[in-house]
């Protein structure tokens, strides 16, 4: 039996995945819309919504048929359809359901396994029962504060602190660049952050800094020298400028010694800059994705990089 890994596109960004594709060596066997099969075993992609881990061809008679198989495979499934959507419908309404509301910040994620399936063909599914992320398709909500936050920038921090550092201890020291108006200065206070720098040449919303414990310092990111600042626990970056600058930004920081942590978005202006972006996974123990409440922009963060 073939195992194929199954990449998921994000919509509109079809071609970023494609170039990955092409960048790491892999070629597409098999395509139907956004969900590319490459051959074999491999790791997920940054432009890849969700990936679908040892997915198979599956035969099936009728759609009992294909709910019976899919629910011996696995309890959880993420439908994707590709075509045949009434029919793909009827087999998923077959399937356990599951909660996906809107969760809050920090909540935990779900802990059984969420599988990927399509129906390729009328008689044919698509699937696995395992796949890169705990939501169907990739795509995940919060409760969002309409309230206090100036924009839906909070998100992407809320998002990062949820599934890629859970175990982040509040306290100490943290660093804003970038800042106004403030969303990630707001977020970075309600972890409850002892100290929080935001850095940028425009203000934060007052209704930020009322908060307290927040120092504002309304200068350029890129003038600030390292010296000037003691033990940094997270480091972290909405700033809208060319991935070269902020490259060079975080490694005068990282050099210092002084951050422990960092979380950055690497935003794109018309093209997405690869070159660049390779070079932040140079950093030793870099990673980088693409959050769900990314656009054209990624997410590289480094985790324990103070010794």
């Amino acid at each position: 039996m073939k195992l194929y890994t199954g990449y998921l596109a994000i919509h509109k960004f079809e071609s970023e995945l494609e170039r990955e594709l092409e960048l790491k060596g892999l070629t597409v066997c098999k395509k139907k819309d956004r969900l590319y099969l490459v051959e074999g075993e491999h790791p997920p992609m940054i432009w890849a919504q969700t990936t679908g881990f040892n997915m198979q061809f599956i035969e099936i008679t009728s759609i009992k048929d294909g709910a019976k198989k899919l629910k011996a495979l696995g309890r959880n499934w993420g439908l994707f359809t590709v075509d045949f959507h009434r029919r793909a419908q009827l087999i998923q309404e077959e399937l356990p359901k599951f909660n996906q509301k809107p969760i809050p910040f920090r909540h935990p994620l779900p802990e059984k396994a969420m599988g990927l399936w399509t129906l390729w063909e009328p008689n044919q599914i698509l699937g696995t029962p395992q796949t890169s992320s705990p939501f169907a398709l990739g795509e995940m909500t919060f409760q969002e504060d309409k309230v206090i936050p100036p924009s839906r920038a909070y998100l992407k921090l809320w998002e990062f602190f949820t599934v890629y550092a859970p175990e982040a201890i509040a306290g100490g020291t943290s660093i804003d660049v970038g800042s106004c108006p403030g969303g990630w200065t707001w977020v970075l206070r309600t972890l409850e952050f002892q100290h929080i720098i935001s850095v940028d040449k425009s203000p934060i919303e007052k209704r930020i800094m009322d908060l307290g414990r927040i120092e504002f310092k309304g200068e350029s990111a890129f003038g600030l020298d390292p010296k000037d600042f003691a033990e940094i626990d997270w480091f972290c970056s909405d700033i809208i400028c060319y991935p070269e600058r902020l490259l060079n930004l975080v490694k005068r920081f990282k050099d210092s010694g002084k951050v422990k942590n960092f979380v950055c978005t690497i935003k794109y202006q018309a093209e997405t800059d690869w070159e660049n972006t390779l070079k932040f996974l140079e950093i030793p123990g870099s990673h980088i994705v693409h959050l769900h409440h990314n656009k054209h922009e990624v997410t590289w963060f480094l985790k324990g990089a103070h010794p």
